[in-house]
């Protein structure tokens, strides 16, 4: 029966849709909570923006206002002098005719203004309707003016009137504007604008309400007056004191409008005492008018920037509040993203460790031993423990019966029993069996053990090892698995047999061999091949890093001092192991195939031993392409020696003073039949894996000096006077080789040149491999040859050992000469100075542009090559060259010479 009829047979509702149930209320009030507090924020930044449209619609109303003031005066200046009757007509005398003219024209230019103003409220402005009902009334109070149906005091009365409805009105806008919620400081900067229109309209009204009261005679002058009195005391007390700004540069401009020279004169001429019938003259009329706009620009000059500070205020507190809603929506979602993430991975973990636990339980009950999952809550890991446990028993009693039946004693005994009754029986049973078994083997392992193993160390000997390593490579096939072999070849054992004799060697090996079985793993076979080989057989092999290992840890074990009995040589004794690693492949199980796995582990130990020794070494698939195309290359390599496929380029030397040729370095080229031409450093790096580096050199030893003789004495013109040298590269292996003096005189006795003609140009790594390569450094320079440190500064050697360097010239890598790193350059003008301070010659290499050769003529370098000079070119080519002198600095012949 499968788990889902199982389910459908039981029946009842999944765990799923209870969880569903359990997480849908929470997340229903989490996002009531997120919606809400989304709201709030929105509100506010609503209310941020309602504020800049009432700051805005305030602004325009007092603009307004400011607009329908400055009709005011020229319009009773003209009703004034247009119709004296209730005025005291000496108030102007003999100049109202030209104050009649003035004031018409005035009152054509302040209605043009206000027209302006009005068309400027835009139709969706909070102050769009009250700038309509402004254009009405404003409209009634010119009529009258220009038909003369009103007196100058109606009129007076009807603008007044108008101006102080307009400042109701900018008034509760700005009122709203501050009971708009807003922070502390767009509060403080609204403040700021409702006290500067505050003096802005009294200030507006004082001059038509002294005009008024200074002209106008009758029953309406007690009125007028009071009026005007009232307009110059709030004036008045709003100018005196501190002025009750926030900003301190909106107090300075309240200062600098209050306080101009207009300003004083206005409030010197407006005060109570002045306000007699029939004082006011034409000129001071005039004058005060003219003081009167210079102060209101002031002021509206304030009222602005009190304006723009407040907008600017409220603006910066909108984009905050802008802000603050979208980190709450996006905290919202993510709040609620978890809550959802959160309770869908509770409900699948809840609902997947029951449905295993489900699963599990009916395919034990169908008889399969599966592992029981034991995930999920407490009590269900405690029903899955429980299920596990009986599920184990019965794999165990299993598990014995299988390792019966194959053979396999030590898995069919267990220490504990299998729960139950019958567990009991079948334990008995089993230890009963083995037992017997047991004895019965015992006797014929002693046998065998005598004929495979060494009497020395008690480990297997060779014959034995190879079969253990067959068997094992049978069961790994079986299992699909691998096999590994570890080859020990112990490093100066031969010495402890040579100076503490056989007693002490003996010693060592069989301390050897207790270490070899302390450090491998359990399983593994440890066997001695002979004298001083061992091998150590590891089956189930994961990867090689563990091979890798467990070899460093026998090289670690054996390097330890070995302590030595009475009579067999010193106190302690000390060698060293080199291991080789080889891994089984392809599942190979044939009757060779130990053999080769040995062979391939042997190969590795012998790597191990060129690279040094006390290491590991790892025969693979990589290392065996490596060495078979490293080993063809060589035998082509060999095979193009003898027929003569190698040749020889040349690149010049000059000096960088003059451009006088000093001589050539000579370069290997090989062009492959076939193949075509093969890279230097390719062919350069596979002899120098083996003696073929030697051969190379001497061809290459013969060759240059053979040519340079040949040149020598056929002399090209281009030469003139010059004895120029060449330039010969050794390696490393060839310059520790106990015949290299030799090769070098036989090439120079063939040749025929002097010693002073050749160059050995060796690298900066080769002087630390002995004092072998030393000591020929300084025989070649007793002889009179030249050596030359090549690619220096890329190397070991540091500035301090040029003192003690056996060596005449120093070639600065191209990688410092070609950079424009200020550090490489300093590095060049360091290493010229210390050559030349221990009485060595500097010649970089890679020149290649004009402006490199004039720095290093700068720093006194004594040679360059490069393509600024010519690239390496055949024998042939080079006798063609032209005069030293005369070599083309900008050659760019593509090659791939090094």
């Amino acid at each position: 029966m499968t788990t889902g009829s199982a389910w459908r047979r039981l029946g009842g509702r999944p765990v799923w849709q209870h969880l569903a149930a359990l997480v849908v209320v929470p997340l229903l009030a989490t996002s009531a909570v997120a919606t809400t507090t989304v709201a709030d924020r929105v509100a506010e930044l609503h209310a941020t923006g309602e504020a800049v449209e009432l700051m805005r619609a305030g602004a325009e109303l007092d603009e307004l206002r400011r607009a329908v003031d400055g009709e005011l005066l020229p319009t009773l200046t003209r009703s004034a002098t247009r119709d004296p009757s209730s005025f005291d007509i000496g108030a102007f005398g003999e100049e109202r005719g030209p104050l009649n003219r003035q004031a018409e024209k005035e009152v054509r230019s302040t209605r043009e203004a206000t027209d302006l103003v009005l068309s400027a409220v835009p139709a969706t402005s909070a102050a769009s309707v009250t700038a309509r009902l402004t254009q009405v009334k404003l409209a009634t109070a010119r009529s009258a003016a220009d038909q003369g149906t009103a007196s100058t005091a109606a009129l007076a009365d009807r603008y007044l009137e108008l101006s102080e409805w307009l400042s109701e009105v900018e008034d509760r806008l700005l009122a709203r504007t501050t009971a708009a919620g807003l922070s502390e400081d767009s509060a403080l900067a609204v403040s700021d604008v409702v006290v500067v229109a505050g003096l802005t309209q009294h200030a507006s009204r004082a001059l038509p309400t002294t005009f008024t009261a200074r002209v106008l005679t009758g029953d309406e002058q007690v009125r007028v007056r009071r009026r005007a009195e009232y307009a110059i005391g709030a004036y008045e007390s709003m100018i005196t004191g501190v002025p009750p700004l926030s900003g301190a540069r909106q107090r300075v401009a309240w200062y600098e409008a209050t306080s101009s020279p207009q300003a004083r004169q206005l409030t010197e001429a407006l005060h109570r005492e002045s306000l007699v019938p029939g004082s006011l003259s034409g000129p001071e009329l005039l004058r005060l008018r003219n003081a009167s706009g210079a102060r209101d620009r002031d002021l509206s000059a304030l009222l602005g920037e009190a304006v723009d500070a407040a907008e600017a205020a409220i603006e910066a507190e909108r984009r905050e509040a802008a802000r603050r809603v979208s980190t709450t929506v996006v905290l919202c979602l993510l709040v609620l993203a978890g809550a959802l993430a959160a309770a869908l991975a509770q409900g699948r973990w809840l609902s997947r460790s029951l449905r295993r636990l489900a699963d599990a339980a009916s395919r034990v009950g169908e008889g399969q031993l599966v592992d029981v999952p034991r995930g999920g809550p407490r009590e269900v890991r405690t029903a899955a423990a429980t299920l596990a446990g009986a599920a184990a028993g019965l794999q165990q009693v299993r598990e014995q019966a299988d390792a019966l039946a194959r053979g396999d004693l030590a898995g069919a005994v267990r220490d504990e029993p299998a729960p139950g009754p019958l567990g009991e029986v079948v334990h008995t049973s089993v230890q009963q069996l083995v037992r017997a078994v047991q004895q019965r083997e015992q006797l014929q392992g002693e046998l065998a053990h005598q004929a495979a193993h060494d009497a020395l160390t008690g480990l297997p000997n060779r014959a034995a090892a190879v079969r253990l390593l067959q068997s094992a490579l049978h069961r790994s096939a079986r299992r699909g698995a691998a096999v590994g072999l570890l080859f020990i070849d112990l490093d100066g054992f031969k010495a402890v047999n040579d100076t503490s004799g056989h007693a002490a060697g003996d010693e060592v090996l069989r301390a050897v061999a207790a270490r070899l079985r302390e450090v491998v793993r359990a399983g593994d076979v440890v066997g001695r091949l002979g004298g001083d080989e061992f091998v150590v057989v590891a089956e189930d092999v994961g990867d090689v890093g563990g091979l890798v290992d467990l070899g460093q840890r026998i090289i670690d074990a054996v390097r330890r001092p070995v302590p030595l009995p009475p009579g067999a040589g010193p106190g302690t004794a000390r060698v060293g192991a080199s291991v080789g690693v080889a891994v089984s492949r392809d599942g190979g199980t044939g009757d060779d195939a130990g053999d080769v796995l040995l062979a391939e582990a042997d190969t590795a130990v012998y790597r191990a031993k060129a690279r040094g020794r006390g290491r590991v070494e790892v025969f693979d698939d990589d290392l065996r392409a490596e060495l078979a195309a490293r080993s063809d290359l060589e035998d082509a390599l060999r095979a193009g020696l003898a027929r003569g496929e190698l040749s020889l380029h040349y690149q010049p030397v000059v000096a960088v003073a003059d451009g006088r040729l000093l001589g050539y370095e000579a370069l290997a080229r090989w062009d492959r039949p076939g193949v075509g031409r093969v890279p230097p450093d390719v062919f350069v790096a596979a002899a120098e894996a083996s003696s073929l580096v030697c051969d190379l050199g001497r061809w290459v030893l013969r060759e240059a000096t053979a040519q340079l003789a040949r040149w020598r004495a056929d002399r090209p013109a281009s030469w003139g006077a010059a004895e120029p040298t060449v330039a010969v590269n050794v390696s490393g292996r060839h310059l520790v080789d106990p015949r290299l003096l030799d090769d070098v005189d036989a090439a120079l006795a063939a040749s025929g040149l002097p010693p002073s003609a050749l160059v050995l140009e060796i690298t900066e790594t080769v002087l630390v491999d002995g004092p072998l390569a030393l000591e020929h450094l300084r025989a070649l320079r007793a002889r009179g040859v030249e050596v030359s440190i090549d690619d220096f500064g890329t190397g070991w050697t540091s500035i301090g050992q040029l003192s003690t360097t056996p060596a005449d010239t120093l070639k600065v890598d191209r990688s410092f000469t070609a950079s424009d790193d200020p550090g490489c350059r300093d590095l060049v003008a360091l290493v010229v100075h210390a050559a030349h301070t221990f009485g060595l010659r500097v010649v970089a290499e890679g020149v290649e542009e004009p402006e490199q050769l004039v720095w290093l003529r700068s720093l006194g370098c004594d040679a360059a090559q490069g393509y600024l000079f010519s690239r390496p070119l055949p024998a042939a080519e080079v006798a063609a060259l032209p005069a030293p002198g005369a070599l083309p600095a900008g050659d760019r012949h593509a090659s791939t010479a090094g």
